[in-house]
């Protein structure tokens, strides 16, 4: 055991050792020498494309102007446009940077600005920075005015192996653990864009199996300079390091030179080109982003800082870690409602604490949340942990929760964009395939067909299909908004999902806006993902149907479990609204009528997951203990 622990330990020493300085300047010198510092621009404004949405923007202006963006085809036009606009600089900050088909279209845009004059940088989180440290040693060297840094890189590479992540969650699972989530594209220090987006297809309505319902607000004004101060306190923090300073990526600098960035063409060229197109579209510009900013006031940027991430702790939270006080604060000042969305329902103790303590007011405020539900989440182990503790939200906390459907029928998700919408022959092909595969699943469980199974469920469902099955195919939409609206009058657009991971691991951000017009906009927007086309409420069920006090009991033992929770018959289950003469309207659980205005649609709706209580006792084995993690 011993002998092993040190050849662990030597292992890990030679992993986490950085450049030697003869390694370094052999980089340096191999940079130098290859790469370009010609410019495709000489004009004083390195031939910016006009913008209505820069030049609103006046020096030292007071004013604030804020837009929310919650269609994923905006999102990426206004980053396309904005970049394009550029005349001097561009600082992007995010958690994910993907070589798909957004994440190319992004990063050549951005290498354009480089060569026509802008200085560009692009800080990316490592656990998810770029597929390959070729493409990273690209970066290192694509123009004299492209700087890109990869942040917390754990045993100093762009790229972690499966062997890497093993030994990093032996050795040092507490650094692995902390992320940049923190999201920012701020261009000449006078627009920023932040919110739940990465730079990845599903965030954009580009993949044609799922795809995300996210929201971002696109900022001008005073407040820009506290975004520049954040992104050059992570730019200059000792844990982002330049990715020409990484072992994966300096070896192959120092074996091939700076390799050409790969020109592989997009998926879907048409695609690409129409998003190109809109772009430079003055009139579609002006239809879908710059008629709708709206001046605002009470405007303040929240956002930890790397410091955050230090061993010592001696440093206030409040001071490093700001965006977690503050959101809490905001919560308990509430007098009336809070309207949260999070994508992942998973809550620290100091906010179980909180929210309990609200519910113990004398006139305690409305808590409505608007979260996934298995069917529609990309995270089923924290759904799980959800699931968990759904009688604690609903009598303890007074939550209403509303649980975001895989397929809504209302929702600003471009589904033409998603290339995913079939001719109605195709259609009625698939869910002739779907009938078929779920035969073939109930066959799978106990024998040889079980492979067969697995190889159509792919064919149909695709490599990124739901981690289980569900009861009708075609493009499945979740939830990603991390989204607050305080008494109709405060709203927050951030990156913090309101979990033990914003709260202690990550780095996060908020844009914070007191202006009752926004708050407006904002509680519009998420009372429509609440909807019934789109969400299924979750409440007490009606009765259980064995000893239902002794099965309350029981349910509550089980749950205080630390990881096991294996009682079946749960507290609360999804409902589905039904409209008729005696419901013209949705209802708030708690009403009277609210029994005989929905029907019961089961603990996990559209999932086609087999027998209840196995998808029950599956989903809730997992509990407590795995919190830190997720």
């Amino acid at each position: 055991m011993w002998h092993a622990l040190v050849l662990a330990s030597a292992l890990l020493a030679s992993g986490c050792a950085s450049l030697s300085e003869t390694q370094r300047a052999e980089v340096s010198r191999i940079i130098d020498t290859e790469r370009p510092t010609a410019l495709d621009c000489d004009a004083a404004d390195h031939c910016a494309q006009p913008s209505a949405l820069l030049s609103q923007v006046k020096a030292d202006d007071p004013q604030h102007h804020a837009l929310i963006i919650d269609a994923g085809q905006d999102a990426l036009m206004a980053r396309i446009h904005l970049i394009r606009a550029a005349r001097e600089r561009v600082d992007l900050q995010t958690y994910i940077f993907d070589e798909d088909d957004a994440g190319r279209l992004v990063l050549r845009e951005l290498i354009a600005a480089a060569h026509r004059g802008v200085k560009v940088r692009l800080l990316m989180d490592q656990l998810t920075a770029m597929k390959s440290a070729r493409t990273l040693a690209a970066l290192a060297g694509v123009h004299a005015n492209f700087e890109a840094k990869v942040y917390n890189p754990v045993f100093n590479k762009g790229n972690l192996s499966y062997t890497d992540f093993a030994m990093a969650t032996l050795c040092c699972f507490r650094r692995l653990n902390q992320r940049m989530h923190t999201k920012l594209l701020l261009i000449d220090g006078k627009v920023g864009i932040t919110g739940g987006r990465n730079y990845q297809d599903d965030y954009y309505d580009w993949d044609a199996e799922y795809n995300f319902r996210d929201r971002d607000v696109m900022l001008s004004g005073p407040v820009t300079a506290e975004m520049a101060a954040n992104f050059d306190a992570f730019w200059q923090s000792q844990r982002s390091v330049s990715v020409a300073d990484l072992r994966d990526v300096a070896w192959v600098l120092r074996n091939e030179g700076v390799p050409a960035l790969s020109t592989r063409p997009y998926d879907h060229p048409d695609r690409a080109h129409e998003m190109q197109q809109a772009s430079n579209d003055a009139a579609l510009l002006s239809e879908r982003l710059g008629s709708r900013i709206r001046p605002v006031e009470g405007v303040s940027f929240v956002a930890d800082l790397p410091q955050k991430h230090k061993r010592d702790e001696s440093a206030a939270r409040e001071v490093v870690a700001p965006s977690t006080h503050v959101l809490y604060g905001l919560i308990d000042s509430a007098q009336e409602e809070v309207l949260l969305q999070t994508p992942y329902l998973v809550l620290s103790d100091t906010a179980q604490e909180l929210f309990e303590s609200m519910q113990e007011r004398a006139q305690p405020p409305r808590v409505v949340i608007s979260t996934n539900s298995l069917a529609a989440t990309d995270a089923f182990m924290v759904y799980a942990l959800s699931h968990k503790y759904k009688r604690r939200y609903l009598r303890r906390f007074g939550f209403e929760i509303y649980e975001y459907k895989p397929h809504p029928q209302a929702s600003p998700i471009d589904l033409v964009a998603t290339r995913s919408l079939l001719t109605p022959e195709e259609s009625s092909e698939r869910e002739e395939a779907l009938s078929l595969l779920r035969q073939k699943r109930r066959e799978a469980w106990n024998s040889s067909a079980r492979r067969e199974y697995l190889v159509q469920r792919r064919l149909l469902f695709g490599s990124r299909g739901s981690p289980i099955p569900l009861e009708k195919a075609g493009v499945r939409i979740g939830l990603h908004a991390k989204s607050m609206v305080v008494d109709d009058a405060v709203g927050v657009i951030g990156t913090h999902n309101f979990d033990p991971r914003g709260d202690h691991y990550n780095t996060e951000s908020a844009v914070i806006i007191r202006d009752r017009a926004f708050a407006a906009e904002l509680a519009a927007s998420i009372r429509g993902d609440i909807a019934p086309a789109n969400s299924w409420v979750v409440a007490p069920r009606t009765r259980t149907p064995i000893l239902p006090g002794l099965n309350y009991s029981l349910l509550k033992i089980s749950e205080q479990l630390p990881l096991f929770d294996l009682w079946p018959l749960r507290y609360a289950t999804s409902y589905e609204f039904v409209p008729g003469p005696q419901c013209p309207l949705p209802l708030r659980i708690g009403d009277p009528r609210f029994y005989d205005c929905y029907r019961a649609v089961g603990d996990f709706p559209e999932v086609d997951i087999g027998p209840k209580w196995f998808g029950t006792r599956v989903l809730t084995a997992f509990g407590a203990g795995l919190a830190p993690i997720l």
